[in-house]
Order: structure tokens, then sequence, then C-alpha cells
């Protein structure tokens, strides 16, 4: 990052463009506008403090803000941090940046050739790759590389978790698969549910379902179910995620490859298969995600649509 700026007040003198900071709003896991997740990216942030990212991320109050930044790593291309309405950063990869490399590439700020290219994202800790694809120049997808996945607690409290989300017991599903929180960047609890009309009628309780999380090592939760809407897709989804600020996710990237993980743990999907988890449908924003998975390989891979542009004022 460049040079830290001493105070919020000493960011507004030093802004290029005076007190506004420029913005873009992506939907992300779709190919059309008010679709998919939104995402606002916020280029040129490295003359933003932490304090007024959470503040900006805040003020647009999406599941997730997401800045660019220069990398601090050799061997990135960009770091990118995220920021939820509460304030709070979300790591691992997915729709939020996703959405931001779409920009990148569409705005021309990526080196592409005819098929696209390779890079690497900066994410907390996290090294990881991002490939671009074009075809004959023309921006068609953006894949990226997720962490290993890790496999964590079994939750088997029925009766809790289902009051915690608004369900009867009988609607958890936990003879088909675990209930289980897995990570491939971010650690959420994966939780299948009798059948898609259960998924939508879900209303949780969200302190008590935070209540829930904190006992696994969990940070959201994916409730699931094997009937998808379209006949290309392999499960049917919602997202909470109480302990980060977020009351519903219409596209969780991060929760779509665990859950891969998971289908090809219990052999439910071969390895090495593309797989389609819809989502969004609850919140009237239909989303595809495809993932999939070589053996500790994970990858996210999906379409995004720039639907607007603008200027912040901050102070």
């Amino acid at each position: 990052m460049s040079n830290a700026v001493a105070s919020d007040g000493a960011l507004m003198s030093e802004q290029a463009n005076g007190d506004r900071v420029s913005f873009f709003l992506v939907d992300v896991f779709s190919d059309k506008p008010l679709e998919g997740n939104p995402v606002t990216v916020v280029p040129d942030a490295a003359r933003l403090t932490e304090s007024m990212m959470q503040r900006i991320a805040g003020e647009f109050n999406q599941s997730e803000t997401t800045f660019l930044l220069p990398p601090t790593r050799v061997g990135a291309n960009w770091r990118l941090r995220s920021f939820t309405p509460a304030g709070k950063e979300a790591f691992g990869a997915g729709h939020n940046t996703l959405g931001a490399w779409w920009w990148l590439a569409e705005s021309g700020e990526l080196t592409l050739g005819a098929s696209g290219g390779q890079f690497t994202q900066e994410i907390g800790n996290d090294l990881l790759p991002v490939e671009v694809s074009c075809e004959s120049g023309r921006l068609v997808s953006i894949g990226m590389t997720q962490s290993a996945p890790e496999f964590g607690k079994v939750y088997e409290d029925l009766p809790e978790l289902a009051a915690a989300l608004g369900l009867h017991t009988n609607d958890l599903r936990p003879d088909r698969l675990p209930i289980q929180v897995i990570s491939t960047g971010a650690p959420h609890m994966l939780v299948p549910v009798r059948d898609r009309s259960a998924i939508e009628s879900a209303r949780p309780d969200f302190a008590r379902l935070a209540s829930v999380l904190r006992l696994v090592d969990g940070e959201g939760c994916y409730l699931f179910s094997l009937d998808p809407v379209l006949a290309g897709s392999i499960a049917h989804a919602r997202f909470f995620n109480p302990t980060l600020g977020i009351t519903e996710d219409a596209a969780t990237g991060t929760a779509a490859g665990p859950l891969a993980c998971q289908l090809v743990a219990q052999n439910i999907a071969k390895d090495g298969t593309t797989m389609i988890v819809e989502q969004g449908y609850a919140m009237g924003r239909p989303s595809l995600i495809r993932v999939r998975v070589s053996g500790n390989t994970v990858q996210v891979s999906g379409e995004c649509f720039v639907s607007g542009t603008g200027q912040l004022r901050v102070g």
C-alpha cells in the first residue's frame, strides 16, 4: 500500500479529486443487470485509511464493498480488501473479488490476450490465482482459485439449529449429508435441507444463529437442497452471515466452493466436474455459481455485469 494517511482529516485534503471517491456497481454471477449479487468496487483505494474503507462500506450497505490496492507481496498483481456494512473484513475469493476482477478486465486495467490471461490476487495472507477468459478478445468469464478445503466441526443439535433458522426439525436432513463447517478461504456451516420450498421458508433468528455458528467456529450459514430450479444446477441455496453483519447474500462463492467439496467428498458429484449452484432466488436476484473441484484445487467462476458508476462525497 502507498504511504499511510495519518488521519481521516488528512485524507480529505490529499484526495486528488477533492473529497470524492469513484466507485462502480457490479452485478456478480449473472450476465444481466439487477440480478446476481451486487458488489461495490472502489478503485484507487491506496489513499484511503482502513477506517474510511469501513465507513464507505457502511454507506453503500452492500453485503461487501471491495477496495483495489497495490500488492504488498511479491507475485501478486493486486491486493483486494472487502468490508461488510458492519465494518468487518471479509476474506476468501467470492463474489466480492470476482466482481472486482471483472471490472479490472472490462475497464482495461489488465493486459489481456485474445483468450484472456492469468493473474494473482492478494487477499489477507493468501496469494490466489485468477483466470480471465476471453473469446476473440471478448470477456466471458472470471475464474478464481480458492484455498484448499478444510473440513471442520459437525453440528448435531437439530432442534436448536431448526429454531435458529425458523424451520422445523424435520426440514433438516443430516441423514443425507452432515451439517458441517467447511472452508475454502472462509469457514461456513453447510446445512442440508429437505427441499427448496423449506429453504425459501427459512426466517432466521440472527442472534440465535450467530450463537450456533460460534459453537462450531463457523462464519456464515449455507442452506442447500438437491432439488434445484434449473436442470443444469446441482443445488439450490441461501446464505446468512450474522457474524459479519450480512442478513442475506444473493450469491456466495466462498460458500459454494465448500459445498462442492462436500458433494465430492460424499460421492454425490465426481471429482473434476464443474457444478452449478443456484442462489438468490428468494431475493429476486437469481445467481449461478460455477464450481470445479479437482482434488484440493477449488475454482469458482462466473460472469458479471457492470451496472453503474458514480462518485461518493466523503467530506
